[in-house]
C-alpha cells in the first residue's frame, strides 16, 4: 500500500485519532480510551472519548506551548519532529503523574493518559493552572529510544 492510499485509507478508519498515539504505540503510555487497530500491516490508534480527545488536545497544546523553551521551538510549525514530539507527550505525562501521584512507585510508568489529564484538571481545576514549572524538567530530561541504524546487506 503506497503512503497516499494509507492515509486516505488511516482518515476513514480513524474519525477520532489518539492525540498520544505516539506514545501509547511505542508503549510509553497507555490509556483506558485508546483503542489499537491495523491497516496493511501498520498500526494506529484511535481515541474511543470524544471529551477525553478534547482534554488531551487541550493538553498537548499547552505543554507544547510551556515546553517551548525547554526544546528549543520558536516556531509555531504544525508537526514537531519525532523526537521533540515524545518528548511532550511521554515526559509531559510523566511530570504530571509524579506531580498528581507523588508516592507511584514508578513515576516514569503512565498507565492511564485519560485518567491522569482528569485527575490533573480536578485538582487544579483546570489544565491551564498546573505547576509547569515542576513539569518541564520531565520533558527537558526525557530521552526517545535512539534511532537504529539500517543494515545494508550487499
Amino acid at each position: 500500500m503506497d503512503q497516499d492510499a494509507f492515509r486516505e485509507t488511516y482518515r476513514e478508519v480513524n474519525e477520532r485519532a489518539c492525540v498520544f498515539e505516539k506514545s501509547v504505540l511505542t508503549n510509553r503510555c497507555a490509556c483506558s480510551r485508546a483503542e489499537r487497530f491495523c491497516i496493511a500491516e501498520r498500526e494506529g490508534v484511535r481515541c474511543l472519548s470524544e471529551a477525553g480527545q478534547d482534554r488531551c488536545q487541550r493538553a498537548l497544546a499547552i505543554l507544547r506551548e510551556q515546553a517551548r523553551f525547554a526544546l528549543r521551538t520558536h516556531e509555531d510549525r504544525a508537526t514537531l519532529p519525532h523526537g521533540k514530539a515524545m518528548r511532550i507527550q511521554v515526559g509531559g505525562m510523566q511530570g504530571i503523574r509524579a506531580l498528581i501521584e507523588p508516592d507511584a512507585d514508578d513515576p516514569k510508568a503512565v498507565p492511564d493518559v485519560y485518567a491522569l489529564l482528569a485527575r490533573a484538571e480536578q485538582q487544579f481545576q483546570n489544565l491551564e493552572q498546573l505547576p509547569f514549572s515542576r513539569i518541564m524538567p520531565w520533558i527537558a530530561a526525557y530521552e526517545p529510544r535512539p534511532r537504529r541504524k539500517h543494515r545494508r546487506d550487499h
